[in-house]
């Protein structure tokens, strides 16, 4: 069993920075990819950014790309989301998510584990 746990959102401007956190418990976190997902009112979530096991892969949604950043470290059980210019469009709640397995997947049902979410709302 792993449990993950969120923090980090807030309530920011455009053009703000916030840098999402997602401790994980348990012995195969060095094992499991991890990836951040949101999903904004009357949407389906979608995949944010995801790394590999080890930390040497990473994939970024378009939308993203060139803003976020997403990183781990495997001593700490914890992943980061770092968020920079921020967005009206980028307000939802940020999930955390593990997979029990090395390889990154951009699909929701490629993981096992799921966080509690944190709201991130950016005002314009």
């Amino acid at each position: 069993q792993v449990q993950l746990v969120e923090s980090g959102g807030g309530l920011v401007q455009a053009g703000d920075s916030l840098r999402l956190s997602c401790a994980a418990s348990g012995r195969t976190f060095s094992n499991s990819a991890m990836g951040w997902f949101r999903q904004a009112p009357g949407k389906e979530r979608e995949i944010v950014a995801a790394i590999s096991a080890r930390g040497g892969l990473t994939h970024y949604a378009d939308s993203v790309k060139g803003r976020f950043t997403i990183s781990r470290d495997n001593a700490k059980n914890t992943v980061y989301l770092q968020m920079n210019s921020l967005k009206p469009d980028d307000t939802a709640v940020y999930y955390c998510a593990a997979r029990l397995n090395i390889y990154i997947s951009t699909t929701t049902t490629g993981y096992d584990y799921w966080g509690q979410g944190t709201q991130v709302t950016v005002s314009s």
